[in-house]
């Protein structure tokens, strides 16, 4: 083997990239280092050792995985020479395998790879400097552009004291020329000393003008130069300092790789003396007896080999003919299946025949049977035809008669207006005859004739003109009879009127002439709404349990309209605690209702809403809560900025004033939502603040609370927790009050609101509620007192006392004059309708929330624009919506409908339905509630004196409470849900 293929097996360049892998064994005198590496060639075992010489080197030596016998070579170095002295010991009895050995210095391979380490992590850290001085290039620039910036506010700070120096010195100009004026009429010399004045003013003008500008220019000229000379220095260091980094990088990295290829050379060099020696030993040493001799033994290995092969083989064929055996099985066995398959698919087919046989007779019962029913139901709707046909006859019979008696009382009312024309005309005739009478006696006993035509209108002067007032033709009051009234017929007329008519109960046009009228009306349904319940069957449904819910829903349909036919009405007079108003609480009737959502910006809301008063004043409502009207930031409107701006996201000033206007006509309230915690700024102060806020209360930092983190105020603390995204008003500034009672007063003199509703009432303390409360009068107030109920694990809490407890605190420190939504009832709600109606008693026997506790003062709702809606922060479960409105609608407390509800979600009608039973009960805001049942199945209470509510599953009725006295009648009857009973 020649130097060149010893050579090509050991590469050093491929050695020193990718070390191979090392494995470390200890003796007694060496340290050992087995790795295992590639040859181009052949693929074998690399074996290297090493040991410690005498100046704390060690050698690392090569072993090719020849055929020979397994020898230790042992290599060691003294002084500073390189020579090299080999042993070679005997391991065993082959004498034909013999070894080859090389070595080189490990320290020098170890310092070469430490050097590429160093320079790759001097390298790394050089570009963490640079990434470094990059930022601090960013950061400069950031400065810059900020002393720019800073500049510029400057100039604008500069600009505005010029103008308040020309404004100055206009100003003084002007009372100058003033003051020459006067004083020219009085001296010649004065006049001179006014001029030089003025030169004297103008002069010192321009020197402030001067000195005022001056040092500004100066100080930016600075700034700016200074700005410039930084920046200019951090980008030159930047510069040099990246400069000089790559340059010292570059020098180094060749300065170590020039060191490690030399080191590398030098190593080849005497690896490739030590491996021409070996060569050299390995060829004089090796002879060819030794060489046939392993061969021979190398063709006995390979004869085993093959005989071991052979009974593999043999053993391989008799697996693989019991495998055949096992496969033909495994055959016979498919052919059994297929043939059962096929009996099972016959099977299957004769199977489905019948099924289908049997179908058809079932679908041929059926139908027999749907025939029989349409049969019966054609026959029940020909009755039920009949029977409402001439019940609809008599109704048009009734009808008909009382038009005949209403037209008979028209003819008779014509007669005699017939009959006093004619005694008025009989009348004027017989007083012209005495007239006359009287003219030719007073003609005789004055020796006159009698008078002329010409002469009559002196004898009319001389009776004073009284009987040409009550009897001629042309009178006053033949004109009131011929022409009619002059202006419109006054109420108390048109009820005199009325009254010669049939005295019917009166069909209520809104609210106000229902709670005024001694007559409730019979509300009946139209003649439509009858014809499509009466002519209302079943439809074809596929099954027959279809069948049957479907027309039992038409037979509760047809009840229910019976019970309205039925219903007689009751007189009902307004007690004087009805009519009772108490400031910022009402009369304690107020149905309110919502009459916005979160979206309804996007349309012209104001006069959609409008349009709706007269709809909203039938079903019962008496106050409909508007959104905020101010101008605004955010479009739904509470994010006020100039609160005399009425042109709002709903629309203009003129709009919204006539939809309150809608609203009075009728009668019903109008509450504004007025945002009194916070307001959006117009401006920024001179440091980027937005604090200083424009329109007719132009205030700034001074209006703003000190504790709020974003906008720099310099008012005091604030009295309520803080709203992050505006900047909260400081109310115990007394011109904030102030501009706050003007601006409520506005409100509701020149633009029409009736109460407020007031936004985020935990920013300020209740006394300043109260205080803006006394001065605007309202008739109704409701603060928003949003606080977070109690919750354990996730569930909520029976007790609530501390909750509610803080929203009564609120309306203590009002004074008690501003009720508050009752968010305890509204939580509890939540969960006591899932079958946990256990939740809606308190230990001492009241409901939850406020209204146990002052319920005068309790708003309850089920939803708002922040609950519902399409932000749906704290949404009402809605397949509970009828039993929620069921139970605050019937319960004391002033009830809120939600828009939502109304109108979008199809509860106008059930809504509308328990508002009529709250107004025949005549429940009240302060009506008592005694409770029966409250457990898992359900809950009954009675609430004043004559209504009672079931909610859930719970089997009751009032003929079970020994309790209840009197007789009951079921007014609505919704199953599981709710179940209410007026006393009769």
């Amino acid at each position: 083997m020649g130097a060149a293929s010893f050579s090509e097996t050991v590469n050093l360049r491929a050695f020193l990239q990718n070390p191979p892998t090392a494995i470390f064994s200890s003796g007694e005198n060496f340290d050992s280092i087995s790795y295992f590496g590639f040859n181009k060639r052949h693929i074998h075992p690399v074996i290297f050792r090493s040991r410690i010489s005498s100046h704390g080197k060690s050698k690392l030596f090569y072993s090719d995985g020849w055929h020979h016998k397994l020898r230790t070579t042992l290599l060691s170095t003294t002084g500073d020479s390189r020579e090299t002295s080999t042993d070679v010991l005997d391991d065993g009895d082959d004498a034909s395998r013999r070894s080859e050995v090389i070595g080189y210095d490990e320290d020098e391979l170890l310092a070469t790879r430490n050097a590429l380490a160093e320079a790759r992590a001097r390298q790394e850290a050089i570009e963490k400097e640079r990434d470094l001085l990059l930022e601090e290039l960013a950061r400069s620039e950031a400065k810059q552009q900020e002393y720019v910036a800073t500049i510029m506010r400057d100039k604008e700070v500069a600009i505005a004291e010029l103008e308040a120096a020309k404004a100055l010195f206009n100003q003084k100009l002007e009372q100058s020329v003033e003051e020459k004026f006067s004083l020219e009429s009085k001296l010649v010399l004065a006049k001179q000393d006014a001029v030089e004045l003025a030169v004297q003013v103008e002069r010192l003008a321009e020197i402030a003008f001067q000195q005022a500008t001056s040092h500004i220019l100066e100080d930016a000229k600075l700034k700016v130069s200074a700005a410039e000379t930084a920046a200019a220095e951090a980008a030159y260091q930047v510069e040099e300092q990246i400069r000089q980094a790559t340059e010292g990088t570059i020098v180094s990295i060749v300065e170590q790789s020039k060191d490690a290829i030399e080191k590398a050379l030098a190593v080849a060099e005497i690896a490739g003396d030590q491996s021409a020696k070996a060569i050299a030993v390995f060829t004089d040493d090796m002879s060819p007896l030794d060489e046939i001799a392993s061969i021979q033994s190398q063709n006995f290995k390979l004869q085993n080999d093959i005989n071991d092969l052979k009974s593999q083989l043999l053993v391989s064929s008799n697996e693989i003919n019991k495998l055949q055996l096992e496969l033909e099985q495994a055959r016979h066995r498919c052919s059994a299946f297929e043939l059962q398959a096929s009996d099972a698919e016959k099977a299957l087919l004769e199977f489905q025949e019948s099924s289908k046989k049997a179908a058809l007779q079932q679908e041929e019962e059926v139908k027999s049977l749907l025939e029989k029913i349409k049969k019966d139901a054609a026959e029940r709707k020909r009755a039920a035809s009949k029977a409402f046909k001439v019940e609809m006859e008599a109704i048009k019979a009734a009808t008909e008669a009382a038009k005949e008696a209403a037209r008979s009382q028209n003819e008779a009312y014509t007669k005699r207006c017939d009959a006093l024309q004619r005694s008025l005309r009989a009348s004027e005739a017989a007083s012209k005859m005495w007239r006359e009478r009287a003219g030719t006696a007073e003609a005789l006993l004055m020796n006159q004739t009698s008078p002329s035509d010409e002469d009559e209108s002196a004898l009319y002067v001389v009776n004073g003109g009284r009987l040409d007032l009550l009897m001629d033709k042309d009178s006053q009051k033949w004109k009131l009879l011929g022409d009619g009234p002059r202006r419109e017929i006054p109420e108390w007329m048109a009820r005199r009127i009325r009254s010669i008519f049939p005295k019917f109960p009166p069909r209520k046009t809104d609210v106000q002439e229902a709670v005024t009228s001694k007559f409730i009306s019979l509300d009946l349904p139209k003649l439509d709404e009858v014809w499509s319940i009466a002519q209302e069957m079943p439809k074809q449904g596929d099954t027959l349990v279809e069948h049957v819910l479907e027309k039992e829903v038409i037979e509760k349909k047809r009840k229910v309209l019976e019970h309205a036919l039925q219903r007689k009405t009751i007189k009902w007079q307004r007690t004087p605690e009805e009519k009772k108003l108490e400031p910022g609480t009402g009369t304690g009737r107020e149905i309110v209702f919502q009459g916005f959502n979160w979206e309804s910006w996007r349309r012209r809301w104001y006069l959609d809403l409008a349009a709706k008063a007269t709809d909203l004043s039938r079903s019962g409502i008496t106050a409909v809560w508007l959104p905020p009207p101010t101008e605004s930031v955010a479009p739904q409107g509470y994010m006020p900025s100039d609160l005399y701006n009425l042109n709002s996201a709903y629309g203009s000033v003129e709009e919204l004033k006539h939809c309150i206007n809608e609203m009075h006509n009728q009668d019903l309230l109008a509450l504004g939502d007025v945002v009194l915690n916070h307001r959006c700024a117009h401006k920024q102060s001179p440091n980027g603040i937005w604090n200083i806020f424009g329109g007719k209360l132009a205030w700034g930092p001074e209006a703003i609370v000190c504790d709020d983190p974003n906008f720099q105020g310099r008012g005091n603390p604030s009295s309520g927790d803080i709203f992050h995204a505006a900047p909260n008003i400081d109310h115990s500034q007394d011109f904030v009050r102030r501009d706050i009672k003007e601006w409520l007063n506005w409100l509701r003199n020149d633009i029409g609101f009736d109460g407020w509703r007031l936004d985020f009432v935990r920013g300020f303390a209740g006394e300043y509620v109260k205080e803006y409360i006394e001065a605007s009068n309202p008739a109704f107030a409701i603060g928003e007192y949003w606080d977070s109920l109690s919750y354990e694990g996730g569930n909520l809490c029976y007790n609530q006392d501390a909750h509610r407890q803080r929203i009564i605190n609120w309306i203590n420190a009002t004074g008690g004059i501003s009720s508050a939504f009752d968010v305890t009832t509204k939580g509890i709600l939540h969960s006591a309708l899932h079958n946990q109606y256990w939740r809606l008693i308190d230990p001492q026997g009241k409901p939850t929330g406020v209204m146990g506790w002052w319920p005068s003062r309790a708003v309850t709702f089920l939803e708002n624009h922040d609950t519902g809606s399409t932000q749906g922060h704290w949404p009402f479960p809605r397949d509970k919506l009828t039993q929620g409105y069921a139970y605050i609608l019937t319960h004391p407390g002033t009830p809120v409908i939600f828009y939502d509800h109304f109108y979008d979600f199809g509860l106008r009608e059930i809504i509308t339905e328990l508002i009529e039973s709250r107004t025949r009960a005549g429940i009240h805001c302060r009506s008592p509630v005694k409770i029966y049942h409250a457990n898992n199945d359900g809950y009954v209470a009675q609430i004043g004196d004559t209504l009672v509510l079931k909610l859930g599953y719970i089997d009751w009725n009032p003929f079970k409470e020994v309790h209840l006295d009197g007789s009951w009648q079921k007014f609505v009857d919704k199953g599981s849900d709710y179940q209410l009973w007026l006393r009769q």
